[in-house]
């Protein structure tokens, strides 16, 4: 009697058990499937761009011998040194100005008390509704009426590829969230050593969210590494346009130069592979703690 007493419980916890590893296999399934949907075109990329015209046109796989110098000819032909430079300078300005910007702005609807804060929030908040392309013209009125009565040229320069974009809804909601969850006793605390709001902010705030930063800076950067629309409105020389107008005007003049093309897509895409490998661990600790996943 103690035997099959004993049996029972084992016998009942075994379906369940069954469905545990079915919905796992068909998790890891699904997984796979997407990671393999991911990075096929990657691999892709990466063997066609180190093949010669004939076999990049011939539908082969892989090369017989890699064709290192497909890069080279692809960087000077399409003066990417010209418009990689000008990239770097776009997006470490426009990535710094983020930073400032959308800290503070997040720091004041996060934890400071003013008439209107669920208002303007909100209100911020609906403007991510709005798609990009609707933006433009407006802006472009902006950087243009800036412009004339600025010092500084703003049209075909870094005040109207940068400026327009260091405070962004995203950025705010994203520090946000995360600058709610640290505990108000810390500004109990600041204020008894002197520290005042800004001072809390840059001492305390940002290196307790060095994950939520770090997220921000690789949105920003994968932003504007890839614009393209906006740079070519409002610039018409190659002196500010970014390395994806440069991609673009590669690509049409290379024509039927598919390993040519390849090699040129790899290197504007690089940047952003190196730096998503070093920040990885920082930008899924940045998403998991924000309420942005899923």
């Amino acid at each position: 009697m103690a035997k099959s007493a004993m049996a029972a419980p084992i016998r009942q916890r075994r379906p369940a058990a069954k469905g545990v590893a079915l919905n796992r296999v068909i998790i890891y399934t699904v997984l796979i499937f997407g990671a393999a949907a991911a990075i096929l075109p990657f691999l892709y990329t990466v063997s066609v761009s180190l093949m010669n015209l004939t076999e990049a046109t011939g539908g082969r796989a892989f090369p017989n011998t890699p064709q290192w110098s497909n890069y080279v000819e692809a960087w000077h032909d399409a003066q990417f040194s010209l418009y990689f430079m000008n990239s770097i300078k776009i997006t470490l300005i426009t990535v710094g100005g983020a930073i400032v910007f959308c800290a503070l702005a997040a720091y004041a609807f996060a934890q400071m008390e003013f008439p209107g804060k669920g208002f303007l929030f909100t209100l911020l908040l609906s403007t991510l509704m709005l798609p990009e392309a609707i933006t433009w013209v407006p802006n472009f009125i902006t950087v243009s009426w800036l412009g004339r009565i600025s010092p500084v040229p703003w049209i075909n320069n870094w005040p109207a590829l940068t400026i327009p974009f260091m405070a962004s809804a995203f950025g705010i909601f994203l520090l946000r969230q995360f600058f709610q969850q640290i505990p108000k006793e810390l500004w109990d605390s600041a204020q008894i050593d002197g520290a005042g709001h800004l001072r809390y902010l840059i001492t305390v705030i940002l290196p307790l969210s060095s994950a939520a930063v770090m997220t921000l800076v690789l949105f920003g950067f994968v932003g504007s590494w890839n614009a393209l629309a906006w740079p070519i409105l409002v610039t018409t020389t190659p002196d500010w346009r970014p390395i994806s107008y440069g991609l673009l005007a590669f690509l049409d003049e290379a024509g039927a130069l598919l390993h040519l093309q390849m090699a040129g897509a790899l290197i504007t895409m690089l940047p952003i592979v190196v730096l998503y490998f070093f920040t990885q661990r920082h930008f899924i600790e940045g998403i998991a703690t924000t309420g942005l996943k899923g």
